[in-house]
């Protein structure tokens, strides 16, 4: 089984949390969309009543689970030597891939700091100055009335609504007739309702808005200099200057080009044995479950029912047809594991505590990482920033062609 992309093994733990800072640093990761699992949390509803001690018995052992456990104080699968698995050529570092991997302008970093760092620090201004143009950012209030009279769900109750005009997200011609207008003003916007709307008491129907700009949005992004850096990045990720941050987003920005091509490469030279460590596989095997016992714990449901109703994305009949499904993926990710470690055996490397707090903030977006030590135990970190720092060796050695 090839894995195609380089997976990160934050993605199946940490997810979002490694990129506390910089938003997108590292973005090389899958999130096994856990995000899906939050946003649709009242499908819950529709599934199996049940309180949590009815999960389902032959799963009760993930309440222990422990990302750490399957990893040494090294960063290496626990009890598995890599090299009975994975049988490295001698030129398995020898890798070529496309030199448009490795170039990075000076335009894509700016462009990057300013969507993915800056932009995180912007503030927003109220400007009541002056009218409003199409592409602004306008906080409204609005009564919706047909012949006179309001109507459900036409409101907002002076709680204030946000709405890009020219975006086409109201009804057509709403926001064209707020262009124009100056922040303080109430004004009627007439608009009439699509034919197939969906509300039979609005189909078709001309509705009149009566509509207050309360004021235009302004989002002011911070100017970049090296005190800007210094204030805002220094403690967290040990940047103190605008230099170093480009410098780091440079390099953030080759690994998340050329890890993918740089690991197929790799996988290509290397040869595998038949069956895989049953260790590695159980334990990549309850990653995937923890995530949908935890998830059916916290919403009063069992795991077949929690997975029959589409919250964790795709929809399954029971945990075994969410597992055949995702047996391919367990047995990738399992591989990426040993191919990683096959070459810190070969080379030596290991990743005791003081490698991991110096290495962790160049992949993570933070350079302390006791809050993840803490929520996932600290081997799991290490086996994080093992793989990272194999990858980073083998990026920093490609010939380009």
């Amino acid at each position: 089984m090839k894995l195609k992309n380089f997976r990160r093994v934050a993605a199946l733990g940490m997810a979002v949390g490694m990129t506390a800072v910089l938003a997108a640093c590292g973005n090389t990761a899958d999130t096994a969309s856990s995000e899906a699992a939050e946003s649709t949390a009242e499908t819950a509803d529709t599934a199996e009543e049940a309180s949590a001690e009815t999960a389902d018995a032959e799963y009760a052992y993930l309440a222990d689970f422990s990302f750490s456990d399957a990893f040494d104080e090294n960063g290496y699968l626990k009890g598995v030597t890599a090299a009975d698995y994975v049988t490295l050529p001698d030129d398995y570092a020898d890798i070529t891939i496309s030199a448009d991997l490795g170039q990075v302008s000076d335009d894509d970093i700016n462009d990057y700091i300013d969507s993915n760092v800056l932009s995180n620090f912007a503030t927003t201004n109220e400007v009541k100055d002056r009218a409003a143009a199409d592409g602004d950012t306008v906080n409204i209030d609005y009564v919706g009335r047909i012949d006179g009279v309001a109507f459900d769900g036409g409101d907002t109750k002076g709680s204030g609504a946000d709405l890009t005009l020219g975006s086409g997200t109201y009804i057509d011609n709403f926001e064209d007739q707020i262009v124009g207008h100056t922040p303080g003003e109430t004004f009627d916007v007439t608009v009439t309702f699509p034919e197939d709307y969906g509300n039979e008491d609005l189909n078709g129907k001309e509705a009149v808005f009566e509509t207050t700009l309360n004021y235009i949005k302004e989002s002011v992004t911070p100017e970049l200099t090296d005190d800007w850096v210094k204030e805002n990045l220094g403690k967290s990720m040990s940047l103190n200057s605008v230099d170093e941050l480009k410098a780091f987003v440079k390099s953030t920005m080759l690994y998340d080009n050329q890890a993918s091509d740089v690991y197929t490469a790799l996988h290509d030279k290397a040869s595998y044995a038949d069956e895989l460590p049953q260790t590695a596989l159980d334990y990549y095997r309850d990653v995937l479950l923890y995530r949908i016992y935890t998830n059916a714990q916290k919403y009063g449901t069992d795991m077949n029912a929690l997975l029959s109703s589409g919250m964790m994305g795709s929809s399954y009949d029971s945990v075994d047809a969410y597992l055949a499904d995702a047996n391919d993926s367990i047995k990738s990710i399992t591989q990426q594991a040993l191919l990683m470690q096959a070459v810190a055996e070969k080379t030596g490397f290991k990743c005791d505590t003081a490698t991991m707090n110096a290495d962790f903030g160049r992949y993570y977006g933070t350079t302390d990482p006791s809050q993840y030590v803490s929520a996932y135990g600290e081997n799991y970190i290490k086996m994080n920033v093992l793989q990272s720092d194999v990858m980073q060796n083998l990026i920093d050695n490609v010939k380009y062609e």
